[in-house]
């Protein structure tokens, strides 16, 4: 049978229900295969919502059917549900994801909501279905002031003047997602006009909605507001962000910027009481480059978002269609991980795929208090102690305590402030190389750490970013692809070049790659199947030490606990001889990308095959997902 068939049928050994975890919106695989029949409700992705949290607007991703092709027949999708929870629901917009956005008369508690969003899912017309959750800034803001930049030169610092001998971010547009920005003497300079995405007017406090004027108007709020109990000030939370990125340096005045030449593009949809996912969505593929219905094009699109944003739960289906859409235009989207002091993988955006994900330190070079960690979280950087006298993040502020004011500057704490780090970072790293991929900048960043002056037991990635060490991989104009990495082709954005494998359809492009377009799948057919992906390699001999990277992704059919009947080997081949450094298997189930790291220093000095072995047996499927492999070296 042809490729075609081939991954059809490949795609379809698999149940519905082990695939739905990697699900970007309406486009996979599995739901554009023709002749497969319509999905089973139980099959799209459970609807997600906070408990004691009300919800007024839902995100519809309706299958391309005839049926659903006007707003009469889309309401078909929920009319019952809506009778049942006894609600009024209308469309409000198309949102730039493909998805619709629709709203009630009434707010619904949780479980209403989820029981309405259930009996869209019911009624068989749609792929997903997701409450336009809110978002709030992620912040622990303290007002106290203090006098020196240690995130930037402290020992335990960022290193960012050894950056700078490279490059100061010339060229580079960051897109600040977040509350908007006010005047500020010290930064202005560096503000390019944005967008204010923020929909909602009474939020607001424009009196518009919608509008090209991206000023904070505040996000202060009175006791019993917001779910709160006591009234809170206006943050200026974008203002303090993007002065971390790239207030004017060099001035005699106030604080220095990351990358103090590169331009901010401000873009609102945090205002009262945070902002939703919708607006959200939007202002990600607009800042990209990407087209916003109703709304003009964006004359600077950036190639570094920061989202210094986020909330609870699953990243969803909206949120990762416009990240891919963002990624896809080569943008690269930094996010917080949060300030929860728990596990980063239950907040969103922070478990996205195809983002950089940020944790915070504190002065002493470990893991601040508040941060979250875990093996989502990509790198560490600088977000400040409060507690600690001196030990906040110094930047651009206003000091309204409601609407703007004058300009000033404030210590804040949170993993808001260590992302911008990060973002500047990149700004001068895509000034220095601009070919750079998302990929391949996640892949540096990485690199570019070193470990954590204070230790980190909790998981907070690769290390401390380390600004000199990264600006210093990419060495002269062209940096080695991607950023010291040993292997060719290591995204399989170009098929199977460099590449050798013993079955045809190993290669595979789509949305079920972590980053890009490109990866490669091993096994999937629920029979006997044996697959083999290699590439040769030589390690250096004069190294420190050497190790493979690489994602994977494991979706199986398989039900049991304890049997790895279908496996994956991680095997290196020298000189004849075959070692296996790790076994992965149907028990390695996930719904997302891993990164899996092993140690390559036994081979130094040597030219060696690495090899992934799948084997799979004669029933239920179990696919293993490759993607973003790389050999590097210390």
């Amino acid at each position: 049978m042809g490729s075609a068939s081939l991954r059809t049928s490949r795609v379809l050994a698999l149940s519905l229900a082990a695939v739905v975890g990697t699900m970007t919106l309406a486009a996979t695989p599995l739901l554009a295969a023709p002749g497969t029949g319509p999905v089973a409700a139980e099959n799209i992705p459970a609807p997600d919502v906070n408990a004691g949290e009300a919800y007024t607007q839902f995100i519809v991703s309706f299958k391309k059917t005839p049926g659903n092709a006007t707003p009469d027949g889309r309401a078909n999708a929920w009319g019952k549900a809506a009778k049942q929870q006894g609600v009024s629901v209308r469309e409000l917009r198309a949102l730039a994801t493909g998805a619709t956005l629709i709203a009630s008369d009434k707010a619904l508690s949780d479980q209403a909501a989820k029981d309405f969003m259930d009996g869209i899912v019911a009624s068989g017309a749609v792929n997903a279905v997701e409450p336009d959750a809110r978002m709030t800034a992620v912040l622990t803001p303290n007002d106290t002031r203090y006098g020196e930049q240690w995130d930037f030169t402290g020992a335990n610092g960022m290193r960012i003047p050894g950056a700078w001998d490279v490059s100061t971010g010339s060229g580079s547009t960051v897109a600040v997602i977040d509350t908007g920005i006010t005047a500020h003497p010290d930064l202005d300079a560096n503000v390019l006009p944005g967008y204010d995405f923020v929909s909602d007017a009474t939020a607001a406090r424009d009196g518009n909605g919608r509008d090209s004027n991206a000023q904070d108007q505040g996000d202060w709020y009175a006791a019993g507001e917001c779910g709160q109990t006591t009234a809170g000030n206006s943050s200026w939370h974008g203002t303090h962000v993007s002065g971390t990125i790239a207030a004017v340096t060099g001035n005699a005045t106030g604080v220095a910027g990351v990358a103090p030449n590169a331009k901010v593009l401000p873009v609102r949809v945090l205002a009262k009481c945070g902002g939703s996912l919708s607006d959200i969505a939007d202002a990600i593929i607009w800042a990209s480059g990407g087209t916003v219905s109703g709304i003009p094009a964006n004359a600077n699109p950036a190639k570094v978002i920061n989202m210094s944003l986020g909330g609870s739960g699953a990243c969803g289906t909206t949120y990762q269609a416009a990240i891919d859409s963002a990624v896809s235009r080569g943008t690269t989207v930094v996010v917080a991980a949060g300030n929860s002091n728990q596990d980063a993988s239950g907040f969103r955006p922070a478990n996205c795929n195809s983002v950089v994900t940020v944790a915070a330190s504190n002065p002493s070079g470990s893991l601040s208090y508040y941060s979250n960690y875990g093996a989502t979280v990509d790198l560490t950087a600088p977000g400040g102690d409060t507690s600690v006298s001196g030990g906040g993040i110094l930047s651009t502020l206003n000091t309204g305590t409601t609407t703007p004011a004058a300009a000033g500057y404030a210590y804040y704490q949170g993993t808001s402030m260590a992302t911008p780090h990060v973002a500047g970072l990149v700004a001068l790293m895509k000034s220095k190389s601009p070919a750079l991929t998302p990929a391949q900048v996640e892949s540096t960043l990485r690199q570019g750490t070193r470990a954590m002056p204070g230790g980190c037991t909790k998981g907070c990635g690769a290390g401390l970013s380390d600004a000199t060490a990264t600006m210093g991989l990419l060495g002269g104009s062209t940096p080695p692809p991607p950023s010291g990495n040993l292997l060719l082709n290591p995204g399989f954005e170009s098929g199977a070049a460099s590449w050798t494998s013993n079955q045809t359809d190993t290669f595979e492009t789509g949305t079920a790659a972590r980053s890009g377009s490109g990866f490669a799948g091993l096994n999937g057919w629920g029979k006997s199947t044996s697959y083999t992906l290699d590439q040769a390699v030589s390690i250096p001999s004069s190294v420190t030490g050497a190790s493979l990277s690489f994602y994977l992704k494991t979706l199986t059919d398989e039900t049991t606990t304890s049997s790895a009947y279908d496996t994956l080997k991680v095997q290196v081949i020298s000189g004849g001889v075959t070692t296996t450094l790790a076994t992965y298997s149907n028990l390695n189930q996930s719904t997302g990308y891993v990164l899996k790291t092993l140690d390559l220093s036994a081979f130094k000095g040597k030219s060696v095959t690495l090899r992934f072995l799948g084997v799979e047996d004669s029933s239920l499927a179990t696919y293993f997902y490759l993607d973003d492999t790389s050999v590097t070296t210390s």
